[in-house]
């Protein structure tokens, strides 16, 4: 929490025992993205899409049941978010199982190093995009957290991160369909009846063009339906220092939404290719940059100049 929250900050308070009770949901969580790896793998990716909604649905209701009818404050969201990866996770265990897609026999065996090998050479390229990514979402939260000791910057933050996942969330969804779409279709395939071949390299080139020019109109179609939402976006909180706060970084995650489109579908192109070396250098690049604005545009420019 120090590399966040700077010594004294009012919210050290609540993060801690809400981070304390998250954090045994790393094990539930880390199941619940291997099941849906795998079922993505078998081109299955609506049994994934139950179990996240049902999951969601809980965490939604039982939010504020244990914040406010119960008293919990944060304890409860965590508690409330913890069982929910835990019904994801056992879900996935058993929708797994009668797949066939995992045995007692396998769990219990060290996998065979020929076997490991590619997946750690890819992992080990993805891991480094992953810290990239994380090392920005930490500066991201600490320098919102040391704008003011109020609270208001932070908060303002996350309304408009609301803001931005509105469209994000739908677009990480097709850059998970451009994962599946594009290694299954370089694989040419020969219809037996026929003699017909299909897919290959130029059709997978084609879908690549398709997604990318789907991507565009999504992005600029999503970040306009967001400004258009915007008024109503910003009472979801009662406290108008905070809608004030959060009018111009809410307005430039709209506009980021139009070409998030194009970026997120770009990546999910590229690790269907595997290209994972090159999407790790791209986001590292990113993330220097983004390190170095952080430590000019907020001093001028206040939680704007972090977005």
């Amino acid at each position: 929490l120090s590399l966040v929250l700077k010594d004294g900050a009012p919210a050290m308070e609540f993060a801690k025992p809400y981070l304390l009770i998250r954090g045994f949901a790393f094990l539930p969580s880390l199941i619940s993205v291997t099941g849906y790896a795998a079922l993505r793998g078998v081109m299955d990716t609506v049994t994934p899409l139950k179990i996240s909604l049902f999951a969601n649905i809980f965490n939604a209701v039982f939010d504020p049941l244990l914040i406010f009818k119960a008293g919990m404050g944060v304890t409860g969201a965590a508690l409330a978010t913890l069982t929910a990866e835990v019904i994801s996770a056992i879900t996935f265990i058993v929708v797994l199982f009668r797949k066939g897609l995992i045995r007692w026999s396998k769990l219990l065996r060290l996998p065979d190093m020929e076997q490991l090998s590619p997946l750690i050479k890819g992992g080990a390229a993805l891991q480094l995009r992953n810290f990239a990514l994380n090392l920005t979402f930490i500066a991201v939260t600490r320098v919102t957290q040391s704008i003011d000791n109020t609270g208001i910057s932070a908060a303002a933050h996350a309304l408009a991160i609301q803001t931005f996942q509105i469209g994000g969330i739908f677009l990480l969804a097709v850059s998970t369909v451009a994962q599946i779409l594009i290694p299954n279709e370089l694989v040419e395939k020969v219809d037996a009846n026929t003699g017909k071949k299909s897919g290959g390299l130029p059709a997978t080139k084609a879908i690549a063009n398709r997604l990318m020019s789907w991507g565009l109109i999504m992005g600029i179609a999503l970040g306009v339906l967001q400004i258009l939402l915007l008024p109503l976006l910003l009472k979801t909180t009662p406290l108008p220092e905070v809608r004030q706060a959060a009018i111009v970084p809410a307005y430039i995650a709209s506009l980021l939404q139009m070409i998030n489109g194009l970026v997120f579908i770009g990546e999910g192109i590229m690790v269907g290719c595997g290209n994972f070396l090159q999407l790790s250098i791209s986001t590292a690049v990113a993330t220097a940059g983004t390190l170095m604005a952080l430590n000019i545009l907020p001093t001028k420019f206040g939680l704007s100049g972090v977005w």
